[in-house]
C-alpha cells in the first residue's frame, strides 16, 4: 500500500496533472450523460402509466449501458424501446470501448512511466569518485564497459530514454537517465569527480558533451571520438582533453599489418622502456629454424614471447618452429629492436598493388597508411560518389570480374573494411576460394564474430569496438595493463609473496598458468627479459603476458594479491 501511494504521489508531481484533468472531464461527462438517461427514464415510465423511484433510473441506465440487461424493467411502447436502444449503444461506446481506453490513456500508462521513472536512477551515490561515465550505448562503449567490470572499475551509461535504462538495467549494466546535453545531469553523475568521461556519440552531440562538463569541471579527462577531420579543432575548443578518430584509426592498423612488404618489427605496444612488436618471419633467416635454433634471445637479447600463425596466437616453446606465415610477438627494448632491424629488416616492393574493399572512412585511412609506406594500393568502391582518382575501381567486391580486374591473383594482401560483419564474412569465403594463399586482413564490428571471420578464412581480424576501448583503457591509466590484440593481454602485478627469493626458473609461472614473465622492474629500473636465474625480491613487480585465460589463471592461483593498479589498455595491434 505505501508503495502504491507513494507512486501515485509522483505519478501528480510528474507533469501528469493534465493527463489526470483529461481523465476527470471524461467521467463528469459520463456522469452527465448517466444522469440525464436517469430523468429521461422516469419521465418515459410516467408517459406508461408506470413511477419508479429516482435509484431505479439509475440502476436501469447503468445495466442497460454497461450490457448487462437484467431484464426486470423494460419499456412497452416504441419510443422507450428506441430509448432504450440508445442508452445501450451509447454505453457500448462509452463504457465499453472509450472508458478504459481513456483510463489506460490518461492514468495506467502515464503510472506505469512514472514506476519506470522511478526504478530508472538518476544519480549516483555520494562518494562516488574514479568511475567513467559512457554517454553512448554502441559496441565501443559495449567491450569498453565490459572490459572495465572485468577488473572491477566503476562506470555508469548515461541514456536518455527510460525504457532503455531498464533494459540496460535489465542485462546487468550500471546506468542513469539523464539529458545528454544538461549540466546537471553530470552533477547528479558526479562528473566532478570521474577518473574519465567518454563521449562517443556523433561530432555535433560530443562537441555539446564536452562543452556541458566543462560548465562542472576544467580538470575531468574527456575522451571524444571525432567522425570527420574538421571536427577535431571543434572537439579540442569544446574541452575534450583527447580527440581520437577510431575508424581512421582502425584504417592505419589494418594497414600496418600488411606482410610481405617489409620484415622490420612493427612496434604495437609500450609500457615503460618495454616495447612489444610484431615481426614477420617470411624472408628472414628465422624460416626453418626452432625458436630455440633461432637464438634470439643470446645475440641480441630480444625475447619471443608469442606468435601468431594465420590468425591464430600461441605461446610458444624452446622446439617451436618457424614458418613463412609466422608473426613473431617480440619484447624488447628500443635499442634491442633497432639491433633486430639491422640483422633481419628488409623491404621488398611488390609489383602487384593492395587490394581494399570498401572506400569508406576505414578504407581511406588504410589507404593513406599503404601510400606513406610507399605500397601501391587499389580500392574496390560501388558508391561513384566516393571515387576519388585511378586508384579506385567503381563496382562490386562481390563480382569476380570487378575482382579480376583490380588484380586478386597477384595482390600480396587484401584489407576488407566494410562496416557490416555479414558482408565482411561473405568477402572472406569469396576472396579465399579465389586466391588460396594471398593475406586477408578483414575489420569485425562486433567481436561476436571475430571468430566466424577466422573460420572463413581470415588470416588477420580487428574488431573496431575492442579497438576503440583498448585505446581509451589506455589514457584511463597508462602503464599498467596493455591489450595486444583479442583475449591477449600484458598485465603488470606486485610479485606474489610465494614468489619471493625464488628464481624466475624456480617459480613456473609459465608452465602452470601460461603467462610468461617479459619484464620484471625494482625501485631502480626495469629489467627487460629477465635470465630464468633471476631472484625476486618483495620489492618487484612483474610484467607478464597471457591470454586472458591464462591471466585469469595466474589471479586465481595468487589471490592473495592484486593488480598494483586499475587496469588499463595499449594501442591495438
Amino acid at each position: 500500500m505505501k508503495l502504491i501511494f507513494s507512486e501515485l504521489i509522483l505519478l501528480i508531481t510528474k507533469k501528469q496533472e493534465r493527463n489526470i484533468w483529461n481523465l476527470i472531464k471524461f467521467f463528469l461527462v459520463l456522469i452527465a450523460m448517466v444522469t440525464v438517461y436517469s430523468i429521461l427514464f422516469h419521465f418515459l415510465m410516467i408517459f406508461e402509466n408506470r413511477e419508479f423511484s429516482w435509484i431505479t433510473g439509475f440502476y436501469w441506465t447503468l445495466t442497460v449501458m454497461s450490457t448487462l440487461g437484467f431484464g426486470d424493467i423494460t419499456f412497452a411502447t416504441d419510443v422507450g424501446k428506441l430509448f432504450s436502444i440508445i442508452v445501450l449503444m451509447s454505453g457500448i461506446v462509452f463504457l465499453l470501448t472509450m472508458l478504459p481506453f481513456t483510463f489506460i490513456q490518461f492514468f495506467y500508462l502515464p503510472w506505469l512511466e512514472a514506476q519506470a521513472k522511478a526504478r530508472a536512477p538518476r544519480e549516483l551515490a555520494q562518494g562516488t569518485k574514479d568511475h567513467v561515465i559512457l554517454t553512448n550505448y554502441d559496441p565501443v562503449t559495449i567491450t569498453l564497459a565490459e572490459k572495465l567490470r572485468q577488473y572491477h572499475h566503476e562506470y555508469v551509461f548515461v541514456v536518455e530514454d527510460v525504457p532503455q535504462a531498464l533494459e540496460l538495467q535489465d542485462l546487468d549494466f550500471r546506468v542513469a537517465v539523464g539529458e545528454l546535453g544538461d549540466p546537471q545531469t553530470y552533477r547528479r553523475l558526479k562528473a566532478e569527480d570521474a577518473a574519465l568521461v567518454v563521449a562517443n556519440v556523433d561530432d555535433m552531440m560530443n562537441t555539446n558533451i564536452a562543452f556541458t562538463i566543462r560548465e562542472i569541471s576544467q580538470k575531468v579527462p574527456i575522451v571524444a571520438n571525432a567522425d570527420l577531420d574538421d571536427s577535431v579543432d571543434i572537439l579540442q575548443l569544446s574541452g575534450s582533453t583527447h580527440v581520437l578518430q577510431f575508424t581512421k584509426m582502425l584504417g592505419q592498423s589494418l594497414a600496418r599489418r600488411v606482410l610481405g612488404t617489409t620484415t622490420r618489427a612493427n612496434i604495437i605496444g609500450k609500457i615503460e622502456s618495454l616495447l612489444i612488436a610484431e615481426a614477420p618471419a617470411m624472408r628472414t633467416p628465422l624460416v626453418g629454424k626452432t625458436l630455440l635454433q633461432s637464438k634470439l634471445r643470446e645475440t641480441i637479447g630480444i625475447n619471443v614471447v608469442g606468435l601468431w600463425e594465420r590468425g591464430r596466437f600461441k605461446i610458444p616453446t624452446a622446439q617451436t618452429p618457424i614458418n613463412s606465415t609466422t608473426v613473431l610477438l617480440l619484447a624488447g627494448s628500443a635499442d634491442q629492436f633497432s639491433e633486430y632491424d639491422q640483422k633481419f629488416g628488409r623491404d621488398k616492393k611488390y609489383q602487384a598493388p593492395v587490394l581494399i574493399l570498401g572506400g569508406g572512412r576505414v578504407g581511406r585511412a588504410a589507404a593513406d597508411a599503404l601510400m606513406e609506406r610507399n605500397i601501391d594500393y587499389r580500392i574496390i568502391e560501388k558508391k561513384q560518389k566516393l571515387i576519388e582518382d585511378e586508384r579506385y575501381i567503381y563496382g562490386s567486391a562481390a563480382d569476380i570480374n570487378t575482382l579480376m580486374q583490380a588484380g586478386i591473383k597477384t595482390a600480396p594482401s587484401i584489407i576488407i573494411t566494410t562496416h557490416d560483419d555479414p558482408t565482411n564474412i561473405y568477402l572472406t569465403i569469396y576472396c579465399r576460394r579465389l586466391s588460396p594463399d594471398i593475406q586477408i586482413i578483414s575489420r569485425a564490428d562486433l567481436e561476436r564474430n571475430i571468430s566466424k571471420l577466422h573460420t572463413a578464412g581470415a588470416d588477420l581480424v580487428m574488431s573496431y569496438a575492442s579497438m576503440a576501448a583498448s585505446t581509451i583503457l589506455n589514457l584511463l591509466k597508462p602503464n599498467e595493463l596493455l591489450m595486444l590484440a583479442e583475449g591477449l593481454n600484458i598485465f603488470r602485478v606486485v610479485v606474489p609473496p610465494s614468489y619471493v627469493d625464488k628464481s624466475l626458473a624456480e617459480s613456473h609461472i609459465r608452465s602452470r598458468t601460461g603467462c610468461n614473465v617479459v619484464a620484471i622492474c625494482d625501485r631502480e629500473a626495469m629489467r627487460i627479459n629477465p635470465e630464468p636465474s633471476y631472484r625476486f625480491s618483495e620489492n618487484n613487480e612483474l610484467i607478464l603476458i597471457g591470454s586472458e585465460e591464462a591471466e585469469s589463471r595466474f589471479f586465481k592461483m595468487h589471490s592473495e594479491m592484486k593488480k598494483i593498479k586499475a587496469p588499463q589498455a595499449g594501442a591495438s595491434p
